[in-house]
């Protein structure tokens, strides 16, 4: 399944509200390291079944970037239960990812 974009509207439903750990991909359209990663967000978002991979353009969602302190994009953050489990910053590479999601 392809990564799910969300947006404000979406985020409480899609990310906190899921019964399952998410990622969330806090990217924009003009950020050259976000565009080195969407690749490889796809693949695991192909690959993971246990967790959902979401992403969330900071540009359209600032309140949601503000509220979880994204300063740096891209910015990968893990939901457990509606709350911030784990978070990275900068280009990674997939294995680099795979470790993170543990």
């Amino acid at each position: 399944m392809a990564a799910i974009h969300v947006t404000a509207e979406d985020f409480k439903e899609i990310v906190l509200d899921s019964d399952k750990p998410v990622l969330v991909d806090f990217w924009a359209q003009w950020c050259g390291p976000c565009q080195t990663m969407g690749p490889i967000v796809e693949e695991l978002s192909e690959e993971l079944q246990d967790v959902k991979v979401c992403k969330l353009d900071i540009d359209e969602a600032m309140d949601i970037a503000r509220k979880y302190r994204v300063m740096s994009i891209p910015t990968f953050l893990i939901f457990e239960g509606g709350e911030v489990v784990k978070r990275t910053v900068g280009e990674q590479t997939k294995a680099e990812l795979l470790a993170f999601l543990g």
